[in-house]
């Protein structure tokens, strides 16, 4: 675990939703990821869901880029939407291809539930909300993921079905691309007003939530109910 310390937004929100991380560190899901006993199925549900959700993600980011408050930042989130929609399209490639998923599998198969309420949080965010709130709402797909994959790697059984996944998410470029998100959410906090700060928090705990969320619906399999 990495040390989150220090007076930083980004410190005192991972300190405040460290029990939310807990709860999706040790859910079903993703211990059954570790261990390689996650079945087919699950996964599928889960990366039909994902390519879905980055389709979404990208706008999310795209729209973070137009909004940001100097050129780097306009640079870092062009690309960081330009890498979302590669790698949704990557899963088609590889791990569609991988887990036996066909373009027309994944043409009939709608948002779930979660993926719908997630993607619409985020775009609405990104809409509605200023800059720093923004980043607030799209920073903890990119640190769980990091956070999740490194936890995933040391103790996960090898070989697993899902390799692939776990060292894509665990990997050191991942991780740098992270710290490149953390470091400009909290550049934007410092200089946010405190009601801008306070929509910030709110922000982040809502997509911890929605994490969570997400990948509990995988392993319900989860679809809408009428």
């Amino acid at each position: 675990m990495s040390d989150f310390s220090g007076s930083t937004f980004s410190a005192h929100a991972w300190g405040r939703n460290q029990p939310i991380y807990d709860a999706i560190r040790t859910m079903p899901f993703n211990n059954a990821l570790a261990d390689g006993t996650l079945s087919l199925e699950r996964f599928r549900h889960y990366m039909v869901q994902d390519a879905h959700y980055l389709i979404a993600f990208g706008r999310g980011l795209a729209i973070a880029a137009a909004k940001a408050d100097d050129p780097d930042g306009l640079v870092q989130f062009a690309e960081a939407a330009k890498v979302a929609v590669v790698v949704e399209r990557s899963l088609h490639a590889d791990f569609f291809q991988s887990f036996g998923i066909s373009p027309d599998d994944f043409a009939r198969t709608e948002m779930s539930p979660v993926c719908h309420h997630y993607t619409s949080f985020l775009v609405g965010t990104a809409h509605a909300e200023p800059y720093p709130v923004v980043l607030a709402a799209l920073l903890p797909c990119f640190w769980i993921y990091a956070e999740i994959g490194r936890d995933i790697l040391g103790r996960a059984v090898r070989p697993n079905p899902y390799d692939a996944w776990i060292d894509t998410y665990a990997g050191e470029e991942f991780h740098e691309a992270v710290r490149a998100v953390i470091a400009t959410t909290d550049r934007a906090a410092a200089k946010a007003s405190p009601d801008v700060l306070a929509r910030m928090h709110e922000a982040y705990k809502r997509a911890c939530q929605l994490e969570w969320m997400f990948w509990d619906s995988a392993w319900r399999e989860a679809d809408w109910p009428v």
